[in-house]
């Protein structure tokens, strides 16, 4: 098994790549060994010195180190466990139930067809580029009032340097063009 990594625009974040499936049907972050217990491959992940947080991908493992801790350590400590993982046939996730949705905002009418085209761009246009670099940017919300829309950054998007400039410069200007209704766009508090 040969596991290519790529580097992300988060210095504190590699990708891993297994060449093959990983998450295909959800993306999961985790935040730390507590939140872990439902993916083997996490929790064996999280036991390495200097892991800060697991992101598993359609097809990608993202780790986030912490700012003391060298890749020239972790780096192959991480490709021996996660070749590890894969080899022993365990699966990637335990629990295979889907996730338990997040409770949604209901939006009606006229800010519904909003939000709908809005979460439309999001998924078509910005979640594929940023998987590309390891993370991913999910819709939270949309006030009507303001115009403002919140979205949740996650793996290797959180706590990015550039993510704020992803934000402003990329994601806003795109919705703002094509959702007139669209103000401003903030990442999400964690």
């Amino acid at each position: 098994m040969f596991i290519q990594t790529e580097a992300t625009p988060n210095p504190e974040t590699l990708k891993f790549l297994p060449g093959r499936e990983v998450s295909p049907k959800t993306p999961y972050e985790f935040l730390d060994e507590k939140e872990a217990g439902s993916s083997p491959l996490a929790a064996f992940l999280f036991t390495l010195r200097g892991v800060k947080t697991v992101f598993l991908g359609a097809d990608f493992v993202a780790l986030t180190k912490t700012a003391e801790t060298d890749w020239a350590v972790l780096k192959p400590q991480a490709l021996a466990a996660i070749m590890d993982h894969f080899v022993s046939g365990m699966p990637v996730i335990a629990d295979m139930s889907d996730p338990e949705p997040k409770e949604e905002i209901v939006y009606e009418g006229e800010t519904a067809e909003i939000v709908a085209e809005i979460k439309e761009l999001i998924e078509t246009r910005v979640r594929p580029a940023v998987a590309n670099d390891g993370g991913d940017i999910v819709f939270e919300k949309f006030d009507v009032d303001t115009g403002v829309v919140t979205l949740q950054m996650r793996g290797a998007c959180a706590g990015c340097p550039s993510s704020t400039m992803t934000l402003k410069n990329g994601i806003e200007n795109m919705l703002r063009h094509y959702v007139p209704e669209v103000t401003a766009v903030e990442a999400a508090a964690i």
